[in-house]
């Protein structure tokens, strides 16, 4: 079996993908390297400008992430009592403890104060 080895012929590429390429393999004599633009050059070019500046998108298909309100953690829980979302027990004792004021300021804060009529 070794000697079959042995007498194998090893073809080893011209170029092998882990070596790095020298600057003159990659850029033969005369051809210049590509320059980097500044934002400024490329809106200022014939490209259509709205790529670059109309940051609108279609609404995420992905869920929200619950945020805890008092840690800023995420938040898998949510106290039944005064609808604030927290991320451990630590948090839920001092939920517990906050007057209806300060539980109501924390829900104003993210937009889900209740509407009292």
């Amino acid at each position: 079996m070794e000697a079959e080895l042995a007498d194998a012929d090893i073809v080893v590429p011209m170029h092998l993908s882990f070596k790095k390429t020298q600057a003159y393999e990659k850029y033969p004599k005369g051809q210049s390297r590509g320059r980097w633009k500044h934002l400024k050059q490329i809106l200022q070019a014939d490209h259509d400008p709205s790529y670059y500046i109309n940051i609108e998108s279609p609404p995420s298909t992905q869920p929200c992430k619950r945020i805890c309100d008092v840690t800023g953690f995420e938040a898998p829980y949510v106290d039944p009592r005064t609808n604030l979302r927290y991320a451990n027990a630590h948090v839920f004792k001092t939920l517990r403890s906050l007057s209806t004021h300060q539980v109501h300021h924390y829900l104003s804060i993210r937009n889900a104060a209740p509407l009292l009529k």
